[in-house]
C-alpha cells in the first residue's frame, strides 16, 4: 500500500493514530534525511546553503545538523524522538529540545547555529486529535512548495525495509549524534534585542498572558517576569485535549482571557496558539482585536515610536489599513499570496519593517522570517508602554488619523451538491462586474479571487485546498457595506445572480 503524505501551507498534518503514526513518521524522516544528503540545490552540500552561511558569517557544522522540537500535543515528544532516531542513522546530528518549544524558537536556533534545517512536531491550531510535521529550511522560514514537493515525492519511494533503519534515541545521545538542549536562553537573547524591556518595566503595566495549554507556557509569562513586568499566566498546564477545542487565538477560544482581563483590571491580555506562531490580543475593556487591526497598529508603533524605517508586507487578504499607514510615511507595501513563506521571503531582504497576515501571523525586520506569536504579544505590550494610553485609546486615535476599516472573515461550507472546482471555474469565466451596487475596479487572482471596488472596499473568495469550504474575506469603511459584501460573496459562491 502506497502511503501519501501531503504538505499544506504549514507542514503535514494528520489524525493521531491514523495517518500520523510511527511508520509514517519514519517515512517522512527518512525522506527528509535523503533530501538533506542528496538534494544538490537545497541539501547540506547545496550551493544555496553555502552562500547563505557565507552571507551570515556562519561556519558550516562538521556534520549536517537539524534542530528538532515539539509542541504539547499527545505523542509529540515521542514523535520527535522517532524522527531524531532516523536522522541519526543517516549521519545527521540533532539538537533536541529538552521541553516543548514554539515554532519560532526552532526557526531561530536553525539560523543561530547555521543548521541545515529544523523539524517541529506540531499541528499548530488544528483540533487536538491532530498532530503534524513541519520542515524549516536553513534560512529559518517556511519551506517552499518546491522543497515540500520533493519531500512528498521521496516518501512515495520509501520501501518498508528502510523503516527499520534508525538508531535508538539513548544510544544516539550517548554517542553525541543527538544533543539535548534548553532552547530558552538563545531565544530570550534574541527577543531582548528586539523588545524594549526597560520601557515595559517602567510602565507598571498589568498583563494577563494566556498560553492556551501550548508551547508559550514556558516562554511568554517567564520572559515578562524576568524583566519585572507585572504578569499573570493562565492555561499554562499541559492539556493535550486543549479543553476539547482547537488551541487557536480566535475570540471564541479566548473567553477565559477576556474574563480574566476584566476581573484583574489588567491593561492588556495576550495569547499564543498551540505552537506559539499566532497571536491574540485583548484590550483592557475586554475587546478581542482582529489581526487586521493589530498588524497595522504594530507597524505604526515600530515606525513612529521605535523609529524603524521601511515598508510592510501583507498577504492578499489582509487589511489595506497597512497600506494607508505606510503611504503616510512615504513607504510602500508588498502584497503576497496567503502563506507566511511568501512574507518571510521578503522580510529576509531587510527592506520591510513588518510582515503579517490576517490569520494571526507576524514577524519583523531583524528576526526570523517565520510567524512569531510571542514577539507579536510583546510588541503589543511595548506599544501601550510607549504610548502611555490604553489600547482602545490608541485604536481610536489611529482610526481618527487614518480612517476606520471594517473587516470580516467567514468560512462558508459548501452544500454536497456544489463542487468547489466548478465554483472556481464559473467565477473565472463569468466574474461579477458589480458587487453591492459598486463597480468592480480590479480582480486580483493572486490567491483565489479578490474583487476590488471603485470605492476601495474589497471582497475576497479563497477556496480551501482540503475542505469543501470557501473562505470569504471583506473590508470596507462602512459596516453596512461590509455586511453586504459578505452576503454578495455567499451569492457568488452558490451562483445567485448579482443584481445589476
Amino acid at each position: 500500500m502506497i502511503t501519501i503524505i501531503k504538505f499544506g501551507t504549514s507542514g503535514w498534518r494528520a489524525k493521531i493514530g491514523d495517518n500520523f503514526n510511527i511508520l509514517n513518521l519514519r517515512r517522512i524522516a527518512t525522506a527528509t534525511a535523503l533530501h538533506i544528503n542528496e538534494n544538490r540545490k537545497y541539501g547540506y552540500n547545496g550551493e544555496e546553503y553555502e552562500h547563505y552561511l557565507s552571507s551570515q558569517n556562519k561556519k558550516k557544522p562538521l556534520r549536517p545538523t537539524v534542530v528538532v522540537g515539539y509542541d504539547t500535543r499527545f505523542f509529540s515528544e515521542n514523535a520527535a524522538r522517532i524522527v531524531s532516531e532516523v536522522l541519526a542513522y543517516h549521519g545527521i546530528n540533532v539538537i533536541f529540545s529538552n521541553i516543548e518549544a514554539p515554532t519560532p524558537t526552532i526557526a531561530y536556533l536553525v539560523m543561530k547555529y547555521g543548521c541545515i534545517g529544523g523539524i517541529t512536531i506540531t499541528a499548530s491550531h488544528n483540533p487536538p486529535d491532530y498532530n503534524g510535521y513541519k520542515w524549516t529550511p536553513f534560512w529559518g522560514g517556511p519551506a517552499t512548495v518546491e522543497i515540500t514537493s520533493d519531500l512528498e515525492a521521496r516518501v512515495m519511494n520509501i520501501q518498508d525495509h528502510m523503516l527499520e533503519k534508525y538508531v535508538d534515541f539513548e544510544t544516539a545521545v550517548s554517542t553525541g549524534s543527538i544533543k539535548i538542549m534548553d532552547f530558552h536562553k538563545d531565544y530570550f537573547s534574541q527577543i531582548e534585542n528586539l523588545i524594549d524591556f526597560k520601557t515595559l518595566k517602567s510602565s507598571k503595566l498589568k498583563v494577563i498572558a494566556d498560553s492556551v495549554y501550548g508551547t508559550a507556557r514556558t516562554y511568554l509569562r517567564p520572559i515578562l517576569e524576568k524583566y519585572g513586568v507585572d504578569v499573570l499566566g493562565i492555561r499554562e498546564n499541559r492539556d493535550v485535549y486543549f479543553e476539547g477545542r482547537s488551541p487557536d487565538t480566535d475570540e471564541e477560544n479566548l473567553t477565559k482571557l477576556i474574563e480574566m482581563v476584566k476581573k484583574q483590571k489588567a491593561d492588556i491580555g495576550v495569547a499564543c496558539d498551540g505552537d506559539a506562531d499566532r497571536f491574540g490580543v485583548i484590550t483592557s475593556s475586554g475587546k478581542w482585536l482582529s489581526p487586521n487591526i493589530v498588524i497595522p497598529l504594530l507597524y505604526y508603533h515600530l515606525v513612529k515610536n521605535r523609529k524603524m524605517s521601511g515598508g510592510a508586507v501583507r498577504s492578499v487578504m489582509t487589511s489595506h489599513m497597512v497600506d494607508v499607514i505606510a503611504n503616510s510615511y512615504g513607504y510602500g507595501v508588498r502584497e503576497t499570496p496567503v502563506g507566511f513563506k511568501y512574507i518571510g521571503d521578503l522580510l529576509k531582504t531587510g527592506e520591510f519593517v513588518i510582515g503579517g497576515e490576517e490569520s494571526g501571523g507576524l514577524s519583523i525586520k531583524g528576526h526570523v522570517p517565520e510567524k512569531d506569536g510571542i514577539l507579536a504579544c510583546l510588541l503589543a505590550i511595548e506599544m501601550i508602554a510607549y504610548e502611555k494610553k490604553s489600547l482602545d485609546k490608541i485604536i481610536s486615535e489611529v482610526e481618527n488619523k487614518f480612517g476606520k476599516f471594517y473587516t470580516k472573515r467567514l468560512n462558508f461550507r459548501l452544500d454536497e451538491s456544489i463542487d468547489i472546482n466548478s465554483v472556481v471555474e464559473r467565477v473565472k469565466k463569468d466574474p461579477p462586474l458589480k458587487i453591492a451596487s459598486y463597480p468592480v475596479w480590479r480582480i486580483d487572482q493572486t490567491d483565489g479571487f479578490k474583487f476590488i471596488l471603485k470605492n476601495g472596499a474589497w471582497l475576497g473568495l479563497r477556496p480551501s485546498g482540503t475542505e469543501p469550504i470557501v473562505r470569504i474575506y471583506a473590508e470596507a469603511k462602512d459596516e453596512s457595506l461590509l455586511n453586504k459584501l459578505i452576503e454578495e460573496g455567499k451569492n457568488i459562491i452558490v451562483g445567485v445572480p448579482i443584481k445589476k
